[in-house]
């Protein structure tokens, strides 16, 4: 029987819709793999997460993982195990994807790398345009995880950067890592950090300029649920609103919805920020080529499984 597989490190994994597309990107792709989810809670511990390296790497048949949620908190349990990262992994300090290199027979090298700055800067690409920035909009990102930190390391970096860059998050150590990464990309950047609560965020949401991008980056409305926003909360005219979760309760994509006609919203939800993500992940644990058209055909392979939104 063949056990060649790929772990997916998460918090619910067995409910993403990835547990249905990947046997046929699979078959697509003549990888001959299956996919194994690794449920980890968002409190996990440091010997959870180096538990789960080394359980990858003594395993012959797993052939590499993506991870979600526990990016950042893998990095800094468990990077030691591996060894090497790439420059992003190293730069963001977190792990997103996890590929194993065949070295001497009963020895496999671990090697680490961070996609989410990629996978943000293809995903935003899609949605706004190269100038978007131009007529004076802004950035509130809420939350300062891995996908926080990374769209704020694509944005500081765009020709068109964002006369200000705003991120909310509860743990002010996340937003201490955020400054630094994003500061040490882009010396230049404005960037803000606020730890403070859903009144804060509702203030610093009333200040935006209209053409701003707003961006629930917490994981509120997936892995627990609620907004990140008060009910009564006003998006800015014209904005972007991009909501990284696809599935889930959604809260704060429904009141994105809610007001897209009256505020002339553009509204994005995550299943591009997922096929990104997957696609680049994969690609890199089998050694696959990932144009652009392979992407695209693996998209509509992906929106056939999942069916009408």
């Amino acid at each position: 029987m063949n056990n060649r597989h790929m772990r997916f490190v998460g918090v619910s994994t067995a409910s993403s819709s990835i547990m249905k597309v990947f046997p046929k990107w699979s078959e697509a792709l003549g990888l001959d793999a299956t996919l194994v989810g690794l449920d980890l809670p968002l409190d996990a511990t440091r010997k959870q997460y180096r538990d789960a390296v080394t359980g990858m790497r003594d395993d012959d048949g797993c052939m590499g993982a993506l991870v979600t949620t526990h990016k950042i908190a893998l990095h800094d349990a468990a990077h030691d195990l591996f060894d090497e990262l790439d420059n992003f992994a190293t730069e963001v300090a977190e792990i997103s994807s996890i590929s194993f290199l065949s070295a001497e027979p009963g020895k496999r090298r671990v090697h680490g790398s961070a996609k989410d700055p990629l996978t943000a800067g293809l995903s935003l690409e899609e949605e706004l345009p190269s100038d978007f920035f131009s007529r004076g909009g802004e950035v509130l990102c809420l939350g300062a995880g891995g996908a926080g930190t990374a769209i704020g390391w694509y944005l500081a970096g765009r020709k068109d950067r964002p006369k200000r860059l705003t991120f909310v998050d509860v743990d002010e150590r996340r937003l201490s890592h955020l400054r630094e990464v994003v500061k040490t990309h882009a010396p230049d950047a404005n960037v803000a950090t606020e730890s403070g609560g859903v009144d804060q965020t509702n203030a610093l949401l009333n200040a935006l300029p209209s053409h701003s991008l707003v961006v629930n980056a917490t994981g509120m409305g997936k892995d627990r649920p609620g907004s990140p926003i008060p009910p009564t909360a006003a998006f800015p005219q014209e904005a972007v609103v991009w909501e990284l979760n696809y599935r889930g309760s959604l809260e704060f994509l429904q009141q994105a919805r809610a007001q897209q006609e009256r505020q002339q919203l553009h509204i994005v939800d995550g299943w591009r920020y997922f096929i990104h993500g997957w696609t680049q992940v994969i690609g890199e644990v089998f050694d696959v080529t990932m144009t652009s058209e392979k992407v695209e055909e693996l998209a509509r392979i992906a929106e056939d499984v999942r069916g009408p939104a």
